[in-house]
């Protein structure tokens, strides 16, 4: 490493193990007094763990298009020349066809407009989220405060001046059959901030003494029940 390498540049390639020695211990000293590298760093192992699993693709957009005219393309079968009685059970059939066929459309188009409306509201609170989360960590007071639980890495950027913190979670060990992590902000009682499953990045408003991660049954608990570690915040 040479002195004209920018120490914040480091943080991908220290995040993938791609740095040496010597890097690797100039970056952990920068890390102590870094908050922003350090939850860059975090986001950056939580993307390429993220990233090493199977992701499930959406079908072409032009897909309900293309079969809907391959379907008005193709010849419908037609009533066999016969009986009166034998003309008017295939319309019916038809009829009922034909009316099936519409309000299977309509079903669809209405799905498309909810699901639609859906990730849209989903889209303006992720952003609205990470709005908030890029305001603690370029807060002039923010500060780092990390610690070791259940085998992985807390980390967290407390912002007091915005009464709120970034909190990432690295690497936990599986919280175990039934069970789901839960993370609280602890004062003279316990809020809820959360549910986790031992990786991911929160945004939490509201500061207390201690941020504290419990394990708990599906779906979380009221109050804690078994705390597996803490963090001093103020």
């Amino acid at each position: 490493m040479t002195g004209m390498v920018d120490i914040h540049a480091l943080a991908g390639a220290y995040a993938l193990d791609a740095v040496d020695d010597l890097e690797r211990a100039a970056f952990d000293r920068h890390l102590r007094d870094c908050p922003s590298c350090a939850a860059e760093v975090a986001e950056l192992r939580e993307t390429a763990a993220w990233l090493a699993e199977p992701v499930a693709e959406a079908p072409p957009p032009r897909m309900r298009e293309a079969v809907l005219a391959r379907v008005r393309g193709t010849p419908q079968e037609r009533g066999r020349p016969g009986s009166a009685v034998t003309g008017r059970a295939d319309r019916g059939r038809l009829r009922r066809w034909a009316v099936s066929g519409v309000a299977a459309a309509v079903l669809a188009a209405g799905a498309s407009v909810a699901t639609w409306a859906v990730a849209e509201r989903e889209i303006a609170a992720e952003r609205a989220t990470q709005a908030s989360i890029d305001a603690v960590l370029a807060s002039a007071d923010a500060r780092l405060v990390q610690g070791r639980m259940q085998g992985g890495q807390v980390t967290m950027v407390v912002s007091p001046s915005r009464d709120a913190a970034v909190a990432v979670l690295d690497g936990f060990a599986p919280p175990g059959d039934g069970k789901t992590y839960q993370l609280w902000m602890i004062g003279d009682s316990a809020r809820d901030v959360g549910l986790s499953s031992g990786t991911g990045r929160y945004y939490i408003k509201g500061l207390a003494d201690q941020f504290g991660v419990s394990r708990e049954p599906e779906g979380g608990s009221k109050a804690p029940t078994e705390i597996v570690g803490r963090l001093d915040v103020r």
